[in-house]
């Protein structure tokens, strides 16, 4: 069930790109005003750890695809009356991404506690736009090894973009001497498995169920 829970919310937000792309080219003109976030002052703590955004440098949102999609989605349903059929929509839409991300983030930090790392596991998963590389040395590394976590194991939804906040989390590992013992966990514990059918095909009809404003 598990399986097909996260199977079912991948399929979901690709049937949903067309949406944010289509929102994208909106959202170019928006007033400086439409910010999401401008209401509230947004502490950066607080929007990253809502948002867990793929690269958490960019103030734009923009540059990475599943970034773009997340921020545009949230622009468009604040124009919105809310609670309005279509405010509902959008904002199940942006439950789901934040939802996966969640689910991401999870198993990072699930691999993290069974290596022993239950006290840091939040501490070595916290990243926003003021981290840093540790070594810039061991950048290459760390892409390396992120593209085995991604390639060889089922720690990321399948078509994920490679994620730049997980690269400062492997960097840390890398310090830590950590990073072969979560790559051969991660194996262990969310094996690839061959043959997964798209995923885009799995949910054809979509029922939006209303969700409390994330």
């Amino acid at each position: 069930k598990e399986v097909n829970d996260w199977l079912g919310m991948v399929a979901h937000c690709c049937q949903r790109m067309a949406l944010a792309t289509a929102a994208s080219a909106k959202a170019m003109f928006l007033p400086s005003d439409s910010n999401p976030y401008s209401s509230f002052g947004a502490p950066l703590v607080r929007d990253d750890e809502k948002n867990l955004w793929s690269m958490p440098h960019d103030v734009s949102h923009t540059e990475a695809d599943d970034d773009r999609t997340l921020y545009n989605l949230i622009v468009i349903r604040n124009q919105q009356a809310k609670d309005s059929e279509e405010w509902q929509k959008l904002n199940y839409d942006i439950y789901t991404l934040r939802q996966i991300r969640r689910e991401v983030r999870n198993r990072w930090k699930r691999i993290l506690e069974d290596l022993g790392f239950q006290r840091e596991a939040d501490s070595l998963l916290s990243v926003t736009k003021l981290s840093t590389i540790s070594d810039s040395k061991n950048t290459r590394k760390a892409r390396e090894m992120l593209l085995k976590l991604a390639e060889e194991t089922n720690i990321f939804p399948t078509s994920w973009e490679l994620s730049e906040r997980y690269l400062f989390v492997v960097d840390r590992l890398i310090a830590l001497d950590a990073a072969e013992e979560f790559f051969k966990l991660a194996r262990r514990t969310y094996p690839k498995k061959p043959g997964v059918p798209c995923m885009a095909d799995a949910w054809k009809e979509l029922h939006y169920p209303p969700f409390p404003s994330p």
